[in-house]
């Protein structure tokens, strides 16, 4: 064969290969991250093509999928969690899917029965103090002590209705002191100086003392510590973490993050293998020290670094159903004592 037809034939050949490589994007909240060997061996293995794109936080990241229903941007969607669940099936935006991995996840992790949206990790939304700060003076006893005079303008915390661990904090406030008592609390905490951002990354590293702020309590995660000290690059390495959890009784709350397969996808079985992946025990075992939460697989292996990463004695925990019912109204009261200054007692009275 003349050698030029035949450098022709094979780039045939080659571009033929790539267009019938399927590419499987998969929207995601900003804070997904995966070794990048581990992606790219994925790919090798499975012969598709990953793209990811980052839509924002979890609740940006979900609005963006529930509007495109019909066209989706993507394949799959990673990263809304137990708060949000609801609002995903609700609106119908998944197709079922039941991975031959769900066996060997946690149980308590399975709260969709339809298995449209199968659990990947699950965290818990934490109080996180400044070692420093508190050296030598006492830290809260009990979660209505955060609104003390003792305490007064010390702690930053996320707003719900952009926030998804302001959410989860808002949600675990409901869980301790009940319909009828977490707007009071809130409305102790507005009083008593408390500090409400956008989102996480702008609570921890701008206003919490550990980045240069005034605020020496923060709501982040129970891993946090441990993510601090993994970091570090302090010489010599410190032998435990800057900070700490300040786990007050029904103060943490659990939460859950899913993968779904968007309806509508036209490389459904390319999604259906990046699921399995996800689920499977290299990818989760991978997720510890990349996302800084816990994997939904039982055999999966922690790293040495999360014993720092502790778990609360007494998380607080509300059912999807609970969520649903209730999580607008939540943010909606929240808003009107919080924001807009209005007396806890007038909110409840026009329920």
């Amino acid at each position: 064969m003349h050698p030029v037809r035949w450098l022709f034939g094979l780039l045939f050949l080659l571009a033929s290969l790539a267009l019938a490589q399927p590419t499987l994007t998969v929207l995601t909240h900003d804070s997904f991250n995966l070794d990048k060997q581990l992606l790219a061996l994925f790919e090798r293995q499975s012969g598709i093509r990953l793209r990811f794109l980052k839509g924002g936080d979890a609740g940006e990241m979900l609005n963006k999928a529930i509007l495109s229903k019909g066209a989706p941007i993507a394949d799959v969607i990673y990263g809304f969690d137990n708060t949000l669940l609801s609002r995903a099936l609700q609106a119908d935006i998944l197709q079922p899917y039941r991975s031959p991995e769900l066996a060997s996840l946690r149980p308590d992790l399975l709260l969709d029965q339809t298995f449209r949206a199968s659990p990947v990790d699950f965290g818990y939304v934490a109080l996180n103090y400044d070692r420093d700060y508190f050296k030598g003076k006492p830290l809260p006893e009990r979660f209505a002590d955060l609104a003390s005079p003792e305490f007064a303008r010390l702690l930053v915390v996320q707003n719900p209705a952009s926030s998804s661990p302001g959410l989860a904090f808002l949600l675990a406030t409901v869980a301790a002191f009940g319909e009828e008592g977490y707007l009071g609390f809130w409305e102790n905490l507005r009083q008593n100086g408390v500090r409400v951002v956008s989102g996480w990354s702008d609570a921890y590293y701008t206003h919490f003392t550990r980045a240069g702020g005034d605020r020496p309590l923060v709501v982040s995660y129970s891993t946090s510590p441990a993510a601090e000290l993994y970091y570090s690059e302090a010489k010599p390495k410190p032998a435990e973490p800057p900070t700490a959890n300040l786990f007050l009784p029904r103060s943490s709350f659990f939460q859950v993050e899913y993968v779904g397969i968007l309806k509508g996808t036209r490389n459904l079985r390319a999604a259906q293998r990046f699921v399995d992946w996800l689920l499977s025990r290299p990818a989760q075992e991978n997720i510890p020290t990349q996302m800084w939460v816990y994997p939904a697989r039982r055999d999966a292996r922690l790293p040495e670094v999360f014993r720092f990463a502790e778990v609360p004695a007494e998380p607080a925990r509300l059912s999807p159903q609970q969520i649903a019912q209730n999580r607008e109204r939540w943010i909606r009261e929240w808003t009107q004592v919080v924001v807009q200054g209005q007396s806890a007692e007038a909110v409840k009275a026009r329920r």
